[in-house]
């Protein structure tokens, strides 16, 4: 089977899908045709370059990246003090990012990243945004996945599953929402890192139908008229929150309490159609970051809606678009990738726009990735459930898996003769 190859679209004819106002002038209007005349930009400079140094403008500046990654990772800049209460969301941003780049970081810096993250871990149970605060189910979530990703010994100690399972209690509602903090607010993303961190830490069973009673019907209140997800019931379908529903109802194996026709529909009326790009509202301007908050929710709808467990035969969206809006209008020739043209880069974006494309090249098929430009281009997969590496999260479970039983044959060995074998570890992490 022969490899399906991606080309640019001619931009000669896509004037016809730029925005048309009516000739009624608004602000939003305005707005996007700023936007796409910045991309337009773009797309001639390309048009100009592409004969005189075609495979430089058609690839990922990996080694510029990947510098502005390992900047970031040892030291912050000034302007990144308002994520404070962030610092484990830059860490997920960053390993992942680099995940996708196929580089990763050494040994001893990957330790020192799981000694800082052990320190936003707060006694109470799940993890804080930096030591010393509250937790919070947002950098429990980020610091779950970067500390899976790294998958040492010493990261899975760093999670604590008993006292991580102990906070999401804390936090859920009768109703099964959660609240992303104690007394903090209720909306599906609370829902969904809740559901991705027991998931993934592969909590016994039992504890998932208690923990998760009422949660995907909680989750489906969320979908709105025109097909996607809201932050809570009542509220304006949003990207973001549509993923964390879908892939939250995906996790429980309840996709089918959601309207997946009409959420396909309005997810695939996100595309742009002369950008290329994802918007994450209708009405609303292209972003990169919905490369992957969109671009991902399209292919676990597709499963969903499949039913069958077999590999998507076509993606409905136009991944060719998508690489091309990334590749052209999103990177900076310094490192690092960006909302839209005028924008600075930062490690948000970066993460989202590059797994985004992660998810656009292997959605069809992993045997014969669609990649758009120079083969170089080609990214390393991702788990479009958690959005880290798919051999992270098949570590991660199998490890929890392994502790699981060595759990149980604790306990039946206690309630068989009610006394503890000194055979069990007591150490089970050194043990699996």
């Amino acid at each position: 089977m022969e490899d399906e190859l991606l080309d640019f679209r001619d931009f000669t004819q896509l004037e016809a899908f730029k925005f048309d106002d009516e000739k009624v002038s608004t602000v939003t209007s305005r707005e996007q045709q700023k936007t796409e005349n910045s991309i337009e930009k773009c797309f001639d400079r390309y048009l100009q370059l592409r004969y005189l140094d075609g495979r430089r403008i058609t690839k990922f500046y990996r080694e510029q990246h990947q510098r502005f990654l390992e900047c970031m990772l040892h030291r912050l800049p000034p302007n990144y003090e308002c994520l404070d209460s962030s610092r484990p969301w830059c860490v997920y941003w960053i390993l992942q990012a680099a995940h996708v780049l196929n580089f990763t970081f050494s040994p001893e810096t990957l330790e020192h990243v799981v000694q800082f993250l052990e320190k936003c871990r707060h006694p109470q149970g799940g993890f804080a945004g930096g030591p010393g605060q509250y937790p919070h189910l947002a950098p429990t979530y980020a610091a779950v996945n970067s500390l899976a990703m790294i998958g040492t010994p010493s990261a899975f100690r760093a999670i604590d599953r008993d006292s991580l399972e102990r906070f999401l209690f804390s936090v859920r509602e009768p109703d099964g929402s959660f609240r992303l903090h104690v007394d903090g607010e209720t909306d599906v993303r609370g829902a969904y890192c809740a559901v991705s961190v027991a998931k993934l830490t592969n909590m016994p069973e039992e504890t998932i139908k208690k923990l998760f009673d009422k949660t995907g019907d909680w989750i489906a209140s969320c979908q709105t008229y025109e097909g996607g997800f809201g932050g809570a019931p009542d509220l304006e379908a949003h990207g973001g929150y549509t993923f964390c529903g879908i892939a939250a109802l995906a996790l429980l194996n309840e996709g089918h309490k959601c309207q997946q026709e009409q959420l396909l529909k309005w997810t695939l009326q996100r595309q742009m159609a002369y950008e290329g790009g994802f918007q994450g509202r209708t009405n609303k301007l292209v972003d990169g970051c919905y490369s992957f908050w969109v671009g991902a929710t399209i292919p676990i709808t597709q499963a969903i809606m499949n039913n069958d467990g077999k590999p998507l035969a076509k993606a409905l969206f136009d991944i060719g678009a998508l690489q091309e809006y990334i590749l052209l209008c999103c990177q900076k020739t310094n490192g690092g990738l960006i909302d839209k043209p005028g924008k600075p880069q930062d490690l948000y974006h970066t993460c989202y726009t590059l797994s985004g494309i992660a998810i656009a090249q292997h959605s069809e098929s992993a045997e014969i990735p669609a990649v758009l430009g120079d083969p170089v281009n080609e990214l390393q997969p991702t788990h479009p459930l958690f959005n880290v590496p798919p051999d992270a999260v098949a570590h991660t479970t199998h490890f929890y898996e392994q502790l699981n039983k060595l759990r149980s044959f604790a306990d039946f060995n206690i309630n068989d003769d009610g006394n503890n074998n000194d055979d069990v570890a007591e150490d089970p992490v050194e043990e699996v």
